[in-house]
């Protein structure tokens, strides 16, 4: 039994973090690409991020300026980060 659950969690892609807070959540909409740039990726977890509902608002150039969460840095620096550890978007 253990050598299948090995098996099955070696096949595992990594981490998909799901978010639906949009950008009049601040501070809800920049926690999952907290997590994913300066959690999952430092230690070597692949990640990715899907945004559904409001939170595909967050792709928008204007939108990304002006959300800034509470306690964590801008999301205009956190998406910075995702594209620079090439962290992958699912909208």
């Amino acid at each position: 039994m253990g050598f299948v659950i090995g098996r099955i969690l070696e096949s595992m892609p990594g981490l998909l973090i799901v978010t639906s807070a949009g950008p009049e959540e601040p501070t809800r909409a920049s926690i999952a690409f907290h997590i994913a740039v300066n959690g999952a990726k430092p230690n070597g977890t692949e990640v990715a991020i899907a945004l559904a509902g409001d939170a595909a608002e967050l792709v928008k150039p204007d939108v990304i300026a002006n959300v800034l969460g509470l306690g964590l840095p801008p999301l205009r620096e956190l998406l910075d980060k995702c594209l620079d550890q090439d962290v992958r978007f699912y909208v």
